[in-house]
């Protein structure tokens, strides 16, 4: 079994909808970090799970620098940001998001 991963860092903004009151429902931003995992039982004809650009084209270049509320369908908690990932990525079987020091999402196959 081949697993890669791919770490990315993306700038973004988001507001957070929350049925108690809370900071995070008036808009803010993160540094986040974006950890993807991509297993495969053989190689693509090019010797890889999955090109490393194309992990960092559907994240990074969708994500970074943007309104989360405008991409994620859902509430843009870290949690539904983890499952929309793993939802962009071939061979994905888990995700992880940072989105400060000690608050971190994880989205796993089972």
């Amino acid at each position: 079994m081949y697993t890669v991963s791919k770490r990315i860092e993306i700038s973004a903004s988001h507001r957070i909808e929350t049925d108690y009151p809370s900071p995070c429902n008036r808009l803010h931003g993160h540094n986040w970090i974006i950890t993807v995992f991509c297993r495969s039982e053989v190689l693509n004809k090019n010797g890889m799970v999955i090109d490393f650009s194309e992990i960092k084209q559907k994240v990074h270049g969708v994500l970074d620098h943007s309104f989360l509320n405008d991409i994620i369908p859902s509430n843009p908690t870290a949690e539904n940001i983890a499952k929309w990932v793993f939802d962009q990525i071939p061979l994905c079987f888990k995700v992880i998001v940072q989105e400060s020091e000690g608050n971190i999402a994880v989205y796993e196959k089972d």
